[in-house]
């Protein structure tokens, strides 16, 4: 059996039932437990599963409300962010008016932008402060203020972003699956990447590979609204429900 095939069954058990063994892996696949023990360190490092002792326990179940904050996420695959927001930036061009919403990886974004003729709108302070830095048109979104993610979110966010429409928008998640979606944990923020979205002619998602397979508690878009921007993509059905363009170095 090939890797690829072998890896495909893994995950496909771990999808029906959250949690396996490597006894039951083995018996399933029909492939001997040492083997089994080697694809399950591949698919951990992939970010396609996680690791137990004596076995595997599936990404693709729901995370809780908490995340880290702003400064730690930025320092979570660091350069597949880069690789992102390199790449996404050269969908920018001097005629659009582009929203950038907050978040770690669209934060990488700004910094390779060389449309310097576009009109940005954000809802991230620090995502300002770099737009402005750089001399580049700049309109910050107002409302009520995140301290810890260092953004607006929230109805004033939301009414604030009506009167807009956008060329492109670049939004950020915290989970993707084929079903359930592009997931955040707050609520008052998955209400600007909604309406962003809305008012938006094209929406780019741009998320590294670890985040597929994960659901949060709040939904803020469907996986066919917008096209994925990552390093990797991990999960077949993904592709088959959406455009999905991996950067590369």
């Amino acid at each position: 059996m090939l890797t690829q095939e072998r890896h495909r069954l893994i995950l496909d058990l771990l999808s029906r039932q959250d949690v396996a063994t490597v006894s039951e892996l083995a018996q399933f696949t029909n492939i001997s437990e040492s083997t089994i023990r080697r694809d399950l360190s591949v698919l951990d490092k992939e970010g396609r599963l996680k690791k137990v002792f004596g076995g595997a326990v599936s990404l693709m179940q729901i995370e809780g409300i908490n995340e880290p904050a702003a400064a730690e996420r930025d320092r979570i695959m660091p350069d597949e962010k880069e690789q992102i927001g390199r790449y996404a930036a050269t969908l920018i061009k001097d005629d659009d008016f582009v929203y950038i919403d907050s978040g770690s990886t669209t934060q990488r974004l700004v910094g390779h932008i060389g449309a310097t003729k576009a009109l940005f709108v954000t809802n991230g302070i620090v995502h300002a402060q770099r737009l402005m830095a750089r001399g580049l048109r700049t309109i910050m979104l107002g409302g009520s203020i995140k301290q810890k993610n260092a953004c607006v979110a929230g109805a004033d966010g939301v009414r604030a972003l009506e009167r807009f429409h956008f060329t492109k928008a670049f939004i950020g998640t915290n989970g993707i699956d084929q079903d359930a979606g592009f997931t955040t944990p707050d609520s008052e923020e998955a209400a600007v990447k909604e309406m962003a979205i809305k008012r938006s002619s094209t929406a780019f998602v741009l998320a590294d590979h670890t985040k597929f397979g994960r659901i949060f508690p709040v939904t803020f878009s469907m996986v066919s609204k917008c096209s994925i921007i990552t390093d990797r993509i991990i999960g077949s059905g993904i592709a088959e429900k959406t455009i999905v363009k991996e950067a590369v170095l």
